[in-house]
Parts: structure tokens; sequence; C-alpha cells
């Protein structure tokens, strides 16, 4: 792709970057096949290729851009599907965070907008105030039959449609806040042989606090020292797909300080969306001389809980005869590359793993997704749910938090994290979704 840049906007080292990213663009249009939004709504510029187009022209033109350009930018699920697809290498990751922060730096959104946006960036990092917003969102859910079950915009959002969709996330049952997720070290049973970083996440902490708990009792059943650091925590991705750069840069460096203060092999993450990010640390400060060496270690650290029991392996197993309908998240298969192992310790754990339909296709959690695009949401998990259920398993599993509760909140078939199963097939107690 042609670019027209001038030399003070590429004296900028994102803009700079952000130019490579659009030359290696050959308008080839696989990235479209592969969308979800485009695969729903059938407009270009809702597919990869539109929104370079898009984000290439407010860049190039250093201006904010129109109100249709934010709203086919804010579709967006980043998936990363399309650099699965792509066969040019086209980043389109780091381009679309540049498009959304650029965005939030130059176009004022309405009111609406703002104050929800304002409100995510808030709640979501911080696990004590997101429990307090749940707890109020329990009490407000029968208020939610009154709002609108659809936006004025076909594919858009209104601001109480997002209310809605917002106290509709709210589980039933809101867990209690698990011990696990207090600083401090569960030594390994027997020998040790590995020492780990648990990155404790946030939403995860409120939401699905069982997952950490059979991370850790996986990891120490099978020799590995588990450390819960003090001062690590959110990993930033919920605040950068909001294209709040400042702050998701200041929570990866609060994570960066905690963890390299600690002797360990390893960070282990156990929410894939969050190792995508944590693994792009590299990138997201290369531009800072006093973080870019510190932020590649920890990136280079940085493992999803699969890799390294893949490494470990699983002794003791105990098989269960059940079927298991894997769904590989977005952030898992295409954000970090990792599809192999969590499948192989699933079937080495004695379940019979199918494959699903259409797998490459996000659920529609996408974090923040599931509440600035209700519609698109709700409509791409059904599509889930349906693949899901054409191969008729026992369980269905995934790697990410986000897709077991917006899965399970669609189906009848219990859905529980890949660690859940693999910890009660070594041990550990049964998850409390299956029957």
């Amino acid at each position: 792709m042609q670019t027209n840049f001038n030399f003070v906007q590429l004296a900028d080292p994102e803009t700079a970057r952000s130019e490579k990213i659009l030359r290696k663009c050959v308008h080839c249009g696989f990235c479209t096949a592969t969308c979800p939004t485009f695969v729903l709504l059938g407009d270009e510029r809702d597919s990869p290729r539109g929104r370079i187009y898009l984000i290439k022209a407010m860049l190039e033109g250093s201006r904010a851009p129109t109100a249709d350009e934010v709203r086919h930018v804010d579709r967006c699920l980043s998936c990363l599907s399309c650099m699965t697809t792509c066969p040019s290498g086209v980043n389109y990751m780091h381009l679309v965070d540049h498009g959304r922060h650029h965005i939030e730096d130059t176009y004022t959104r309405p009111l609406g907008d703002r104050l929800l946006r304002r409100l995510l960036g808030v709640l979501m990092p911080r696990p004590r105030l997101f429990r307090w917003a749940t707890v109020l969102g329990w009490l407000a859910k029968p208020l939610a039959a009154a709002l609108p079950a659809r936006s004025s915009d076909p594919g858009g959002a209104t601001f109480l449609r997002r209310i809605k969709a917002m106290i509709e996330a709210v589980p039933a049952v809101i867990p209690d806040a698990s011990p696990v997720d207090r600083p401090q070290t569960f030594p390994a049973l027997g020998q040790r042989i590995r020492r780990v970083a648990l990155m404790p996440g946030c939403g995860q902490q409120v939401l699905a606090p069982e997952v950490n708990e059979a991370t850790v009792r996986l990891l120490t059943r099978h020799g590995v020292e588990v450390v819960n650091v003090a001062g690590s925590g959110c990993c930033g991705s919920s605040v950068q797909h909001i294209g709040d750069n400042r702050q998701a840069l200041e929570l990866a460096k609060r994570n960066i300080d905690a963890w390299l203060a600690q002797d360990i092999d390893a960070i282990v993450i156990n929410a894939s969306g969050c190792g995508t990010t944590v693994k792009d640390y590299g990138h997201m400060l290369a531009d800072d001389a006093d973080w870019k060496d510190k932020a590649a270690k920890v990136a280079a650290l940085a493992r999803d809980v699969s890799e390294l029991m893949a490494e470990v392996g699983l002794a003791n197993v105990t098989p269960h005869p059940l079927t298991v309908a894997y769904h590989s998240a977005c952030s898992m298969q295409h954000g970090q590359k990792v599809n192999e192992p969590p499948r192989r310790l699933l079937r080495d754990a004695g379940f019979v793993v199918k494959e699903v339909p259409e797998g490459h296709l996000c659920c529609g959690w996408a974090g923040t997704y599931q509440v600035l695009q209700p519609e698109l949401s709700r409509r791409l998990r059904d599509r889930k749910v349906a693949n899901i259920e054409s191969v008729k398993p026992d369980l269905i599993a995934s790697g990410n938090f986000g897709c077991v509760g917006n899965i399970g909140a669609g189906t009848g078939i219990p859905v529980v994290h890949t660690v859940e199963l693999l910890d009660w097939a070594t041990g550990g107690p049964k998850p409390a979704a299956v029957p």
C-alpha cells in the first residue's frame, strides 16, 4: 500500500511503525473472509482492509476522524483472525491500537459514550471496585427488562442498550473473593522443578475466581512453586482496547516492576487475552528508554498455563470419559498462536476433544465489546453456540474466562476453563459447572 506521510509525521515513532505496517498491505482481501464483523455485516468498512484505509486516512491527515470512521473502527473486536489469514504479515493489532488511541486523543464522543467508557476504564482494572459494581448490577437486574432490547443503529448501540448489556452480563451468582488472589507463595508439592509468578488478573478475580484456584492446584501438584506477586494485577488490555493508552502503559509498568523483583522462571497467565497483551509489552514500551528492556524481558517470560503444562507434562491422570468441544479463544489462536498445547493436554487427560466448525470466528466476548457493541456480540455468540452444539459435546472448554462466561450464557452445555479440567483429571475437585 502506498503511503503519503510527511517527515514531521514520521518523526513520531508510533506513526513510523504504523507506516511500515500499512506498506505491507497488498489489498488482497483474504482478511475479509475471516473477519467476524464483515461476515455478519458484509460492509467493506467493517473488514480489516476497510479499517486499514480508514486509519490510514486519519493518520495521514493528522486529523480527527469522522463519526462514521469511528463507528467502523469501534466495531472491530481485535480478534486478530485477520493476522492469521494475512499472507503479507500485516500487524493489524498494532495498527488498530494506534487508530484507537488516535481517536480518543482527537475525537469528541457523545456524552453517554464518554461516560460509559470512562466507567469501564475505572472499573475493569480494579477488582474491588468491579466487584461492588457487579453487586449493584445484580440488584439492578429487575430493571433491565425496561431498557431497550435494540439500538436505533443496526449493528450499533445506544447508551441505554449498552447499560442493559452491562447489567445482563452480571452473573446470577457473584462468587466470593478467593484467598488465592491475595499476594502469597504456594510451595510446590514434592520436589520443586520451577518457580513462576501467576498473573492474578482483574475481571477474572471477580467473575471466575475458580480459574486461579485450579491453576494453583494444578501447578503445585506438578512441582511448580507459584507466587502471586504483590503489585501485579490488570495487564492493561481492558483499557488499551478502549483507547486509553496512558493507563494501559501505567498498568504494564506496575506489573513489570513487580515481576522483575522476583526470581522466577516464567510468568504464567491463564486468561488468554491477558497473555496476548503481556507478550506484547516489548512493543508497547519500545519508545521508553527506561522501560523497553525490562518490558522485553517480561514479555519473554510470559507463558500461557497450557504452554507451561505441555512442557511439564501431566502426572497421575484419572481419565473421565467425556467429549469436550474445545473453543480456542481468539487471543489464544490468533494473538498468541498457541494452538496444539491445550488440545494435547486435554487428550492426555483422557478427554475426547472435538473441533468446532468456524472455530476461527470470535464468540463475541472480546473484553468490553459485549457491552459496547451488544447486538453484534450477541449475534456472534449465538453463531458460536450453534456451531458448538452441532458437535454434541458433553462439555465445552476454553482458555479464556470471558469466552467461558459468554458462551455459557447462550447454551445449556456446561462450559469450563481448560485448566479446571486438567486439575480435575490429575486429582483436583470436579468443576462446579460439570453435573
